[in-house]
């Protein structure tokens, strides 16, 4: 795929946008960078294997930090060393992980043999009518929440089937999650349910012959990278303080670029 030289500077600038926001927020990686990328070039087939790769990589590197040198390197049992080592090991809920993806698993599927069949301008517009569904949810300062076993299941069957279309089913699956996982597993517990699901969606585009774009991928990794330790720090104050203003600014910025890719697809 082509490029203008102004594309490619976009497409970076996106990129680490989308490194932030994964590992600062634990989700968003495609809800929050999928409008901008269909803006510059409006294929999704193109961007979400991309995407996927990216959130293998550094979810990767979320959940499997780097240990540093301790006592116990040299079979030292100390309990310094040892509280070290258990720190730096991510809290995962694992419970919630098997509830969600006994009920997410099918709708994935499903989802992501729409992707495959939907003419491109109508899947494209569908992403942006979610999307701007969504940043409303934030604007308004009332995220999608889910207070019985009912809307549970309702919500993983319907963040599954978008997350198998888009990979936006975020703001869904996330409704659940609140009720179920603690905040100290929340970006973890998030890491290892994407994984599953996107390794799902690649071997589906695997099978179906769509191109995985790695030589992409991989020139965008560094890009991608810049923005996701800089959301590693990040993360921290999101757990440490209210974020509401910086939330409904993202809602702000996630309307209008819904609104201007509906609009690009309407007078196309």
């Amino acid at each position: 795929m082509e490029f203008v030289w102004q594309q490619y500077l976009l497409i970076v600038l996106v990129f680490i946008w989308s490194g932030f926001v994964r590992s600062g927020l634990g989700f968003g990686g495609a809800l929050f960078t999928i409008p901008f990328l269909l803006l510059i070039h409006n294929d999704p087939l193109f961007f979400l294997p991309i995407i996927s790769l990216h959130l293998l990589f550094f979810a990767a590197l979320t959940l499997f930090p780097k240990r540093r040198a301790s006592g116990l390197d040299n079979g030292s049992l100390d309990l310094t060393a040892l509280k070290t080592v258990q720190q730096q090991v991510p809290s995962i809920n694992w419970r919630f992980v098997r509830y969600a993806l006994a009920i997410m698993i099918i709708p994935k599927l499903a989802g992501v043999i729409g992707l495959l069949i939907l003419p491109t301008d109508l899947m494209n517009c569908i992403i942006f009518v979610l999307i701007g569904a969504y940043s409303l949810t934030y604007i308004l300062g009332r995220p999608l929440k889910s207070n019985s076993r009912l809307l549970d299941i309702l919500f993983l069957i319907l963040g599954a089937y978008i997350s198998g279309t888009s990979l936006i089913g975020g703001p869904l699956v996330i409704a659940v999650a609140m009720r179920h996982v603690k905040p100290h597993e929340f970006r973890n517990t998030l890491f290892v349910l994407w994984t599953v699901l996107v390794s799902i969606k690649l071997c589906a585009f695997a099978y179906a012959g769509v191109d995985l774009q790695f030589l992409a991928a991989l020139w965008l990794l560094p890009f991608a990278g810049i923005g996701h330790f800089i959301g590693l720090r990040f993360h921290q104050q999101l757990l440490q303080q209210s974020n509401t203003q910086f939330y409904k600014m993202l809602g702000g910025v996630l309307l209008a670029a819904s609104a201007a890719g509906v609009i690009q697809i309407l007078s196309a």
